[in-house]
C-alpha cells in the first residue's frame, strides 16, 4: 500500500467528522475541535478566542501590525442524502489520487490547507511581516452569527484589516464556453442573497367542486411570471475586466467582441446570458423557486398555496428593487409577497496592491491559470468582514473542474490529492509575501 502524505491523512480526519450545522451536534463539532489541536500543536499556541460555540478566531503576531490580514474558512458542512453517494460521505476516503467526503471543497479543504500552511511556516520559525488572524466559522452553510460576531471582535480590538481572504473562487477548468485555459476566479464582490414567500388564499373546499382561479392556479401563473420576466441584464465593470482578461484565450471569432465588452456591453450581455446558468448569472439578479406547498391532502382545494423564492441580487439592484420586480411582473395583489430573509449584495473590493499579491501567488503556484476578478455567486460568511474592511476577496486555492463544482453541496464531493498540497502551497506563499 502506498504510504499517504500526513497533510492528506490530517485533511481526511476532518472530513470524517459530520459537522452538519443545520443539523446540530455539538459533539461532532467537540471533536473537530480537538482534533485540530491535536493535528496543528503550534497554531493552537497562538493567541486562540473562541467564537460562539465552536467558531475560532486566532491571531499570529507579525513583525508588524498595521496591515493585518484575515484568512478565513468554515467548520460546518450541508447535509447529505447518503443514498445518492457512491460511498460513505463521512468517509474520508484517501484513493484515485483523491480524498473523497463532505466538505473537501467546502469547506474544510481550506481549513486545512491553512491550518497545515501556518503549522508549517511555525515550525520554520517564520514570522510574518503583518498580523496575520485566522478565522473559522461554525454555521456559515445555515447562515449564522458566528462571522459577525468575529467582526465585532475584530472592531473591539482595533483591527483593520488591510484585506479578508475567504472561500469562493477557484482555479476552474471549463469556466467559459470555448475557453480552454482554467480561469482562477477571484471573487471582488458577491450577490446578495434574498428570500422571498409568495401566498395565495381562497376559500378552500373539496376537490369534487372545484372554481377556477383557485390559491394553486394562481400561485402557478405568478411563478411562471416570474420565470418568463427576469430583471434586466447589466455588464458590470468586473465582468467587463474578466473578458478583457480571458479575450486572449477565446475562440478567434468571439475574441473582438470579448477583448472589447466593456465598450460592446449590450453584445456581450446578450452572450452572457445564452452562455449557460453560470455565466447568464454573472449579468443579472437571479430567481429560483426553491419551495412549494399547497394542500395536505389529494381530495382537498388548498385554503393557501404558497411558493419560497430563493432571489440572489446582482451589485446594482437592491433587495427593495427586487420586490418591485416580483409585484410589477406577478399581477396579482392578492398575492401576498414576504420578504423572509434579507441581505443587500456586497460592495465591490479595488483591485489594487492587496488584489495583486493574490493575483501573483496564483500565477506563481498556477502559472497555466489566468487569473481575473468575478462576482461571486453564492454567499460566504466574509460579506460580514466588509463592515471593517474595503478588501474583501474570495478565493479557494484548488483546481476543480466543471464536474467537481457541480459536486458542491451534491453527491460524491472530492479534492485531489495535489490539488489539495498545492493549496497549502499557496495559503504558505501568501503569507510569505505579505
Amino acid at each position: 500500500m502506498l504510504a499517504v502524505e500526513p497533510a492528506v491523512e490530517r485533511l481526511a480526519a476532518l472530513i470524517r467528522i459530520p459537522t452538519v450545522s443545520a443539523q446540530p451536534d455539538p459533539s461532532a463539532f467537540d471533536e473537530l475541535l480537538d482534533t485540530m489541536a491535536t493535528q496543528w500543536p503550534r497554531l493552537h499556541e497562538l493567541e486562540v478566542t473562541r467564537i460562539r460555540s465552536h467558531g475560532l478566531l486566532v491571531r499570529w503576531p507579525g513583525r508588524a501590525a498595521d496591515r493585518p490580514v484575515v484568512l478565513m474558512a468554515h467548520l460546518d458542512v450541508v447535509p447529505v442524502v447518503a443514498e445518492d453517494w457512491a460511498r460513505d460521505p463521512f468517509s474520508g476516503d484517501i484513493d484515485d489520487g483523491a480524498i473523497h467526503g463532505r466538505g473537501t471543497l467546502d469547506d474544510k479543504g481550506c481549513v486545512a490547507a491553512i491550518c497545515e500552511a501556518v503549522e508549517g511556516l511555525l515550525a520554520d520559525g517564520f514570522v510574518p511581516a503583518q498580523d496575520v488572524w485566522l478565522s473559522f466559522g461554525c454555521d456559515e452553510e445555515v447562515f449564522g452569527g458566528a462571522a459577525a460576531e468575529a467582526v465585532e471582535t475584530l472592531r473591539e480590538r482595533g483591527v483593520s484589516p488591510w484585506f479578508v481572504l475567504d472561500e469562493g473562487g477557484a482555479v476552474a477548468a471549463e469556466a467559459f464556453p470555448g475557453i480552454t485555459a482554467p480561469l482562477a476566479v477571484i471573487g471582488v464582490a458577491e450577490k446578495g442573497v434574498t428570500s422571498l414567500r409568495l401566498t395565495a388564499t381562497g376559500a378552500g373546499g373539496h376537490a369534487s367542486t372545484p372554481s377556477r382561479n383557485g390559491p394553486v392556479a394562481r400561485l402557478a401563473r405568478a411563478i411562471t411570471r416570474i420565470e418568463e420576466s427576469g430583471m434586466s441584464p447589466r455588464l458590470l465593470p468586473t465582468t467587463a475586466e474578466l473578458f478583457r482578461r480571458l479575450a486572449p484565450h477565446a475562440p478567434a471569432p468571439l475574441r473582438p467582441l470579448v477583448a472589447n465588452a466593456a465598450r460592446l456591453a449590450p453584445a456581450a450581455t446578450r452572450l452572457l446570458t445564452h452562455a449557460g446558468p453560470e455565466a447568464a448569472a454573472l449579468v443579472r439578479t437571479t430567481f429560483a423557486v426553491t419551495t412549494l406547498s399547497g394542500s395536505p391532502a389529494l381530495n382537498v382545494i388548498a385554503a393557501s398555496a404558497s411558493a419560497g423564492v430563493n432571489v440572489r441580487i446582482l451589485p446594482g439592484d437592491t433587495v427593495a428593487d427586487v420586490v418591485a420586480h416580483v409585484r410589477k411582473v406577478v399581477k396579482d395583489d392578492d398575492i401576498a409577497v414576504e420578504v423572509v430573509e434579507s441581505g443587500e449584495a456586497s460592495p465591490v473590493s479595488p483591485i489594487d496592491d492587496a488584489f495583486a499579491l493574490i493575483e501573483r501567488t496564483t500565477t506563481e503556484l498556477f502559472p497555466d491559470a489566468v487569473p481575473t476578478p468575478y462576482v461571486m455567486l453564492a454567499a460566504t460568511d466574509s460579506r460580514h468582514f466588509t463592515a471593517i474592511c474595503e478588501r474583501v476577496y474570495r478565493f479557494a486555492p484548488f483546481r476543480m473542474s466543471r464536474a467537481q463544482r457541480a459536486r458542491i453541496h451534491a453527491a460524491d464531493e472530492y479534492l485531489m490529492i495535489e490539488d489539495y498540497l498545492d493549496g497549502v502551497r499557496w495559503y504558505r506563499r501568501l503569507v510569505e509575501g505579505l
